[in-house]
C-alpha cells in the first residue's frame, strides 16, 4: 500500500445513517451500540419516531463494516431497511450512546407487536441463583409486551405502561450497560421494583404476592375451579382441560354452549404426541416466536375433555407465551383450557374492576397483575388449508400488520372495516397498516374499543386521516360511525373489498376471476349477495357469476337457525321437506307472504341449508357452527357432478335445486351426503371459471371470503380448478374472512380515486 493510500485508509471520516423499517421495541438502538463499539466506531443512535437516526465516526473500513452489520447482523426480531447514507459534520466523539429520543415522525413508524419470552429469559428464570428466578414478568430487549403497553411513540420507558414503575439500582445498571441484553429493554423488571400477581377469590383476603398468589391459583385449577388469568393483551378464563365437568360448568356459565375451546399445553406435552398430531408446518408455527393458536387434528385418547370442541375434528393449541403461562403450565403439570376472558362476541376484558363485574357468575376466582394493558390484543390463531397453515384471526404477535400497496394514496387513509370479525386499516403513502381482530360490533363495549383502536391508531402514528371507507351496507355500526365523522366518505359494496384484498395481498397485475364467497353482504345492487364470482381488477370488478338466489326466512335470524335456510331453499325450489321442525308452518307463512325473507345469493345460508337438511345442525349458538360440524363430516376424497348453469342477462347462476333430494337422501350415510356437497359446490365453481374464461380469457383465480375458511372446500377446488388448467391463488398473510374487509377497502379505494384522477 502506497503512503497517500494507507494515510487515505487511516483517515477518520463521519457519516450519517439512517434507517427505516420494524425497528421500534425490538431492542434495535441498544444492538446499533454494541455493533458500534465491536468495529471502534463513535457516534450516537436516536429514535426519530418512524426512523432510527446514527451519526458513526471512524476509518471507513469500520464505517463500513459497521453500516453492513446494521442491517446483516440486526436482531431477530428487527426487519431494517437498506440504511440511507450521507456524509455528516465530524464532532470528534470518543464513544457511542444512545441519546435522547425525538419525535419529528421524519420516517414510517412501525409499532412492534407484542412477543413471546425467550429462551435466555426462561433460563434465567428456572435458576434459583438468578434476581428473576420464577418471576412472572421477566423480560429483555428480544421479548415482552410492545403493542398492548405503548401509550405513545417514540417507544420509551416514559411513554408505555410501565413509567409507573420506577427502576431499583440492579434494573437501572443493566438498563445503562451497554453489554447487557437489557440495556434500553423499556419493560424492564424484577421483583423489587417490577409488576406483581393479586390473587382474588370471593369471600377471602386478596393474596397480593407472585409465589403466594401463582400457588393459589394453581390449587384453585387442581379444585376445579374457573381462575381469570391476566396476560399480555387481556385476561383468559382457564381451568382444567381434562375435567369434562369443569369443561361443562364453563360451558354453562359463560353461555357457550359448542363454541371450541383454546388449549395451553407446554412444549413437553406437545412432544409427546399424545394430545394432537400436528404436521410439521403447524408445529413450526405452534413453537414460532408469535406463539398463536393453531388448529391440529384430533388425537384419540388425548385425555381431553369431549367438551372441548364437540362435533369438530380438530382441537386449538398453544404454547405459553409469557412468563407467567409458563410457571402455571409447569405447576400445574397438565392441559388448560384458555379461552378469552369476555362476553361473546366483545373484545377480551383487560382490567380487574371491568374482569371482576362482568365475569362475576363465570370465573371462580382471578389472577390480576398490576401491570396495565392499554388496548386489547386476542390470540391470533391459525389452521390448515390448501395446505399451507393460513392465518384466520390476527392478533397478539401479528398485529399491527403492515402491508404494502403498489402505488402511494394521495392522502391518508381510514378504512373501518366490516362489522364481524372487525379490523380497521389506516393507509399513509404506500403503506396499510392493519389492526388486531377486535371481534364483532354488536355491543357498547365492542364499539368502545373500536373508537380508541381508531383514535390510538391514527394518533400512533400521528396522522389525520382525510378519507374514511366503509361498507356499504347502511345498517353497520362501522358505516354509521364513519358516516357521523363529517368527513369524505367512500362506501365500497362488501364483496368488491373482498376481491380486492385479495388483489392488493398478492400484489396482482392484470384481469383476476376471483370467488367471493362468504355468508351475507351488501352488494351493488343493493340486494344480499354471499356466492359471487367477480372479474376485473380493483376500481373495476364485474359481477361474472353467482347463485340461484332464493328468499330468507327470518332475515338475519335465518344465520342463527338454519332449519330457516334449509325451509327458505325448499319452499324456493318447491321441494317438500317432510323433517321440518314445528315451527316451520308460520316461517313458510311469512316466506309466502314476503315479511322479512329478503333475497340473497349466500353461499354461507346455503351451506347452513344442507346442515339442517342432512341433520347436523337445525341450531347453532355461534356463527359458522353449521358449516363447521358439516365440514368435520366431510372428507376430501369425492366426485360430483357441478350443478345446472343458467345465463341470467350476462351473469351465469349456478342452480342448487338438484342438491336439495341429495342432502335429504337418508339411505345415504351423513358422511357421504356431506362429502357430496362440498364436492359438489367446488364442481360448480369451477364450471362457472370455465364459463367466463371462455369470454374473457382469463385463467388465473383467486379465492375470497370467510366460505373458504373450509378446509374440505378448499381441498376439492384447489384440485378441481388445477385439473381445468387455472392457476388458483390464495392468501396466506391475512384472513379470507371479513378480518380483510378493512385492508379491500383501502385498495378498493385507492383505484376508484386513482381511475377518477385518471378519467378526462
Amino acid at each position: 500500500m502506497s503512503v497517500a493510500a494507507e494515510v487515505l485508509a487511516n483517515t477518520l471520516i463521519s457519516r450519517n445513517v439512517r434507517l427505516r423499517g420494524q425497528i421500534q421495541g425490538v431492542g434495535f438502538r441498544p444492538f446499533t451500540v454494541r455493533l458500534a463499539k465491536r468495529y471502534g466506531v463513535c457516534g450516537w443512535v436516536r429514535n426519530l419516531g418512524g426512523e432510527v437516526e446514527i451519526h458513526a465516526e471512524g476509518r471507513p473500513d469500520q464505517i463500513s463494516s459497521f453500516v453492513a452489520g446494521l442491517t446483516t447482523e440486526a436482531p431477530p426480531l428487527a426487519k431494517p431497511e437498506m440504511p440511507l447514507v450521507s456524509k455528516g459534520p465530524f464532532e470528534h466523539h470518543q464513544d457511542f450512546r444512545i441519546v435522547d429520543s425525538g419525535f419529528t415522525a421524519r420516517g414510517p413508524i412501525v409499532v412492534p407487536p407484542d412477543h413471546f419470552v425467550c429462551p435466555d429469559c426462561l433460563a434465567e428464570m428456572a435458576d434459583p441463583e438468578a434476581r428473576r428466578y420464577r418471576y412472572p414478568f421477566t423480560n429483555c430487549t428480544q421479548c415482552g409486551p410492545r403493542y398492548t403497553i405503548i401509550d405513545r411513540l417514540p417507544y420509551d420507558r416514559p411513554n408505555t405502561a410501565m413509567s409507573g414503575f420506577t427502576l431499583c439500582a440492579e434494573c437501572s445498571a443493566e438498563y445503562h450497560a451497554t453489554a447487557d441484553r437489557r440495556y434500553h429493554a423499556q419493560p424492564l423488571a424484577c421483583p423489587r421494583c417490577g409488576p406483581t400477581l393479586e390473587f382474588r377469590a370471593p369471600g377471602q383476603a386478596a393474596i397480593r404476592d407472585n409465589e403466594s398468589a401463582l400457588a393459589a391459583c394453581i390449587k384453585s385449577l387442581h379444585n376445579g375451579l374457573i381462575v381469570a388469568v391476566k396476560g399480555v393483551g387481556g385476561y383468559h378464563l382457564m381451568c382444567d382441560a381434562r375435567s369434562g365437568m369443569v369443561v361443562e360448568r364453563l360451558r354453562a356459565r359463560k353461555h357457550r354452549p359448542a363454541k371450541p375451546l383454546a388449549i395451553m399445553l407446554s412444549e413437553q406435552m406437545l412432544e409427546t404426541g399424545e394430545i394432537a398430531a400436528p404436521t410439521p408446518e403447524e408445529l413450526a408455527l405452534l413453537c414460532g416466536a408469535q406463539r398463536p393458536i393453531v388448529l391440529t387434528k384430533k388425537k384419540s385418547g388425548s385425555g381431553l375433555a369431549e367438551a372441548i370442541a364437540p362435533g369438530l375434528a380438530e382441537v386449538g393449541l398453544m404454547l405459553p407465551y409469557s412468563p407467567l403461562h409458563h410457571l402455571l403450565l409447569q405447576e400445574f403439570g397438565g392441559p388448560l383450557v384458555a379461552t378469552s376472558a369476555n362476553i361473546s362476541g366483545e373484545p377480551v376484558l383487560t382490567d380487574e374492576t371491568s374482569v371482576e363485574r362482568r365475569l362475576s357468575t363465570v370465573a371462580d376466582a382471578f389472577l390480576h397483575h398490576d401491570r396495565p394493558i392499554r388496548r386489547p390484543a386476542d390470540d391470533s390463531v391459525f389452521r390448515t388449508v390448501g395446505g399451507t397453515p393460513r392465518p384466520m384471526r390476527l392478533g397478539r404477535g401479528y398485529a399491527p400488520l403492515e402491508l404494502k400497496l403498489p402505488a402511494p394514496v394521495l392522502h391518508p387513509v381510514l378504512a373501518v372495516g366490516a362489522d364481524l370479525k372487525n379490523t380497521i386499516a389506516l393507509a399513509i403513502e404506500d403503506r396499510v397498516i392493519l389492526s388486531p381482530h377486535q371481534g364483532d360490533l354488536s355491543s357498547p363495549r365492542s364499539l368502545q374499543v373500536f373508537t380508541q383502536v381508531l383514535e390510538d391508531l391514527c394518533q400512533m402514528h400521528s396522522i389525520k386521516p382525510e378519507l374514511l371507507v366503509c361498507d356499504a351496507h347502511p345498517g353497520y355500526f362501522s358505516s354509521r360511525w364513519a358516516s357521523d365523522q363529517h368527513l369524505p366518505l367512500m362506501r365500497i359494496p362488501h364483496h368488491h373489498a373482498h376481491a380486492s384484498a385479495v388483489y392488493g395481498e398478492l400484489l396482482a397485475e392484470g384481469p383476476l376471476l376471483v370467488f367471493a364467497w362468504d355468508g351475507l353482504g351488501w352488494g351493488a345492487d343493493h340486494t344480499l349477495w354471499g356466492g359471487e364470482a367477480l372479474l376485473g381488477t380493483p376500481g373495476a370488478w364485474h359481477r361474472a357469476a353467482s347463485l340461484r338466489p332464493f328468499r330468507m326466512i327470518g332475515g338475519d335470524r335465518a344465520s342463527r337457525d338454519p332449519w330457516r335456510c334449509a325451509l327458505s331453499i325448499c319452499l324456493e325450489a318447491g321441494v317438500p321437506w317432510p323433517d321440518q321442525p314445528e315451527m316451520a308452518s308460520l316461517a313458510t307463512e311469512a316466506w309466502k307472504n314476503r315479511i322479512n325473507s329478503p333475497t340473497t345469493s349466500s353461499i354461507g345460508r346455503l351451506f347452513d341449508a344442507a346442515a339442517a337438511l342432512i341433520g347436523v345442525a337445525q341450531e347453532q349458538s355461534y356463527e359458522g357452527e353449521a358449516a363447521m360440524r358439516l365440514e368435520a363430516l366431510a372428507t376430501e376424497n369425492a366426485t360430483a357432478t357441478p350443478l345446472p348453469l343458467i345465463k341470467d342477462g350476462e351473469l351465469w347462476r349456478s342452480d342448487w335445486s338438484p342438491l336439495i333430494p341429495l342432502l335429504m337422501a337418508k339411505e345415504r350415510s351423513q358422511q357421504e351426503r356431506a362429502t357430496l356437497f362440498h364436492a359438489t359446490l367446488a364442481a360448480s365453481l369451477c364450471q362457472q371459471a370455465i364459463q367466463i374464461r371462455e369470454k374473457s380469457g382469463i385463467s388465473r383465480v383467486a379465492l375470497a371470503g370467510g366460505v373458504f375458511q373450509n378446509r374440505v372446500l378448499v381441498a376439492h377446488t384447489l384440485r378441481e380448478l388445477t385439473a381445468a388448467g387455472f392457476t388458483a391463488l390464495f392468501p396466506k398473510r391475512l384472513p379470507v374472512s371479513d378480518a380483510a374487509i378493512a385492508f379491500g377497502q383501502v385498495v378498493e379505494a385507492q383505484a376508484r380515486l386513482s381511475s377518477a384522477i385518471n378519467t378526462p
